[in-house]
């Protein structure tokens, strides 16, 4: 009886150890029986473990739904913080707020280069008028963007340069020769207009003649 009773328990116990939170004990032992009050405490034990075993995988699916939804919002931020807006027929845009490290740096870079490639843009204009500090790590990155534009045949100009952020690249000794600068995007859009009206005898090509081409 007792080798029994025994037995019972540790074939649940194996039950339980391999996933099965169903499996329960017999509770119709009489009173008297010694291990009824065991089989009851088991079950008991089983039921608490099962009831842990669902809230477990409540949380897990809420924090997944959670991280889903950051990510989303990530993505969604990122996209927003780095447009890529044409200005003119095949200029380019790309306002740049906050800070720039190596990953945001990588992403900017292939969706600029995605979308000139995809507009066939020939001027790339880089404003960086919201941020609010620049080091030559950040000069570098720029410095690479640049190259990679001008890599696919288009001009690339660096806009918005605050005087603090002059005064702080000349001071770290940062070489922007390889960037167009102008002082405001205007500026920057001016002087490509300019160029492309005297390569094509003072003719422009804009937004309308675009249009028309269409």
């Amino acid at each position: 009886m007792v080798e029994s009773r025994v037995g019972d328990i540790l074939i649940l116990l194996s039950m339980i150890t391999y996933g099965d939170l169903a499996a329960r004990l017999p509770e119709d032992l009489p009173d008297s029986d010694p291990f009824a009050a065991v089989y009851r405490g088991v079950n008991e034990a089983v039921v608490s473990i099962a009831e842990g075993r669902t809230r477990a995988e409540s949380y897990r699916n809420d924090l997944e739904d959670k991280l889903r939804t950051i990510e989303a919002q990530r993505v969604a931020i990122r996209e927003l913080s780095t447009p890529v807006i044409e200005v003119w027929s095949g200029v380019l845009c790309l306002p740049i707020i906050g800070t720039l490290d190596n990953l945001r740096s990588a992403e900017i870079t292939e969706s600029l280069l995605y979308a000139v490639m995809r507009q066939n843009a020939r001027c790339v204009i880089i404003d960086i008028t919201g941020i609010d500090s620049m080091d030559s790590s950040a000069a570098d990155q720029f410095l690479r963007i640049a190259r990679a534009v001008r890599l696919l045949g288009a001009q690339c100009f660096l806009t918005g340069i605050r005087p603090h952020i002059a005064e702080t690249l000349t001071h770290i000794g940062v070489d922007l020769r390889g960037i167009e600068t102008c002082r405001t995007l205007a500026d920057a859009l001016r002087t490509y207009v300019g160029r492309t009206r005297d390569a094509n005898g003072g003719k422009a090509k804009g937004p309308s003649a675009a249009r028309r081409r269409r």
